[in-house]
């Protein structure tokens, strides 16, 4: 006599960045939101980036994921997949929380402590999509970092930016 187990169907589990291969990135919006494609072309977004070990990936992802979706982010979030073509560490994969306005100093702070409030205490980096249009890449080019640990918000001037 054979034992005999039926199988249930399992209910649709949220996509997981650390073994998605077709698709670069996967996104959250907040309520209300149609992130990024109802995204205002004239409000100067910025982003929070956060990189996360592809071990630590898919916690890190539906910590931001489920804060974003709850309204106690920013507009929206990305995560870098496995399918990505992130250019950086290959053992590592970005998550970017955005802010609406880079130039409110204001919501750029209350998203970091937000992000702290969660529990995220690794070194940040804040960005504006500006940067990200010019190709502008690496450590010089943010606007803000956030040393691990720290609330603290600390203004650079990045390396696109030039003085008059």
């Amino acid at each position: 006599m054979h034992a005999h187990s039926t199988r249930t169907a399992q209910p649709d589990r949220p996509p997981r960045p650390s073994t998605t291969t077709d698709h670069q990135w996967l996104w959250a919006a907040a309520p209300g939101r149609e992130f990024p494609s109802g995204k205002i072309p004239e409000t100067p977004h910025g982003k929070w980036l956060w990189f996360l070990p592809i071990r630590a990936l898919d916690t890190g992802w539906r910590l931001v994921e489920r804060a974003v979706q709850d309204g106690k982010l920013g507009p929206g979030a990305k995560v870098g997949t496995l399918g990505s073509t992130f250019d950086g560490d290959p053992t590592r994969r970005p998550v970017i929380i955005y802010t609406a306005d880079c130039t409110d100093e204001n919501d750029v702070r209350r998203v970091l402590l937000a992000l702290r409030d969660l529990g995220i205490n690794d070194a940040l980096a804040y960005k504006t999509d500006e940067a990200t249009e010019l190709g502008e890449y690496g450590d010089r080019v943010s606007t803000y970092t956030s040393p691990a640990g720290t609330t603290k918000l600390v203004r650079r001037t990045p390396r696109y930016i030039t003085s008059t």
